[in-house]
């Protein structure tokens, strides 16, 4: 997600939003992602161990996006074939098409529209730069209770996080107003922002240690911390 910095003394910041990926800062992709296996899983007689399944989708999702573009649809089908495998489970490419069929459920986290709501309130814009296709951040919006000024994505970039697709669009669109990308993921969204000199924030909802390398601009737990940072920031 991005938030925007003060930019002139009349002009209210700017926020866009991205989850890497779609928006995992705002949403609970963990969750849908690990019942998604475990279920399917399951139906066929297997019992998969829910970290050992996101620590090897974690590895794997990158090596499909990085390979020649596809939407984001087939990028979710073939990790799932991928991940699969590397559990032994004979997964059809039929069923794997169900992952990204069931994106669109996937719930917000808990603090999300309390702290978009808080945001707005404070007269922040609120954009999203997502690693999905169109019609997939379409089902994710439902669940939104905030409207977004920027929604930018793999679709319309014809490429993933960390690759500067995004942000390079975001930063025409935006122009000459501040922003500040706020977002969960170092590696697809700290990283191409330090490297691309775009303020971030990073929302570390896992409590990931620090990496030297990119460091954020400022650093929250969870996204209703976002707020309040920015508030003490601006006094």
């Amino acid at each position: 997600m991005h938030t925007g910095l003060r930019d002139r003394p009349r002009e209210r910041p700017r926020l866009a939003d991205s989850g890497s990926d779609d928006a995992r800062t705002l949403i609970d992709w963990e969750s849908g992602i690990g019942a998604w296996f475990e279920e399917g899983a399951a139906r066929d007689g297997l019992t998969l161990a829910r970290p050992e399944v996101l620590a090897a989708y974690a590895r794997i999702e990158p090596d499909v996006e990085a390979e020649s573009f596809r939407p984001y649809r087939e990028v979710l089908a073939e990790t799932a074939l991928r991940v699969a495998k590397h559990f032994d489970w004979a997964l059809t490419p039929e069923r794997a098409r169900g992952l990204p069929d069931s994106l669109p459920s996937w719930q917000p986290f808990p603090d999300t529209n309390p702290a978009l709501e808080r945001l707005v309130s404070a007269g922040y814009r609120l954009g999203i730069l997502s690693n999905v296709d169109d019609d997939l951040l379409a089902g994710t919006l439902r669940h939104l209770t905030v409207p977004f000024d920027l929604l930018v994505t793999a679709q319309q970039v014809r490429s993933y996080k960390p690759a500067p697709g995004h942000f390079e669009i975001a930063r025409r669109r935006i122009g000459e107003s501040r922003w500040l990308h706020a977002a969960r993921s170092h590696f697809h969204d700290v990283v191409p922002c330090r490297a691309l000199g775009i303020p971030v924030a990073w929302v570390n909802r896992n409590g990931e240690p620090g990496h030297a390398d990119a460091r954020p601009d400022l650093e929250v737990r969870t996204l209703a911390g976002l707020p309040d940072a920015l508030a003490a920031g601006s006094d």
